[in-house]
């Protein structure tokens, strides 16, 4: 019973936090970057991503039921949020 509930509560916070990132990143990317050029080079999600995972290590440590995959799952969140955020600034700036 108890392995059941610790299980939910590991996915929840792993889940959590990937969609945290995701939207986090996403919006940050489209109101406070919008003007960087740098954001639309490919490049830019792939260094977020890895980032975000070293910056999420000493919080994952920190808390139960959760380990360094929930770390890795936030940090491919973030990049993905970053690479969706400069992709709609690119469609604005097409329309």
């Amino acid at each position: 019973m108890f392995e059941t509930i610790a299980a939910l509560a590991t996915v929840t916070m792993a889940g959590g936090a990937a969609g945290a990132g995701y939207v986090g990143s996403k919006r940050f990317v489209k109101e406070r970057l919008r003007f960087e050029d740098q954001i639309q080079r490919p490049g830019a999600a792939i260094v977020a991503g890895p980032v975000a995972a070293l910056a999420a290590v000493p919080v994952v440590a920190l808390l139960p039921f959760v380990g360094g995959g929930t770390a890795l799952l936030f940090g491919v969140a973030v990049g993905a949020g970053t690479r969706a955020g400069a992709r709609q600034i690119r469609r604005w700036i097409s329309d």
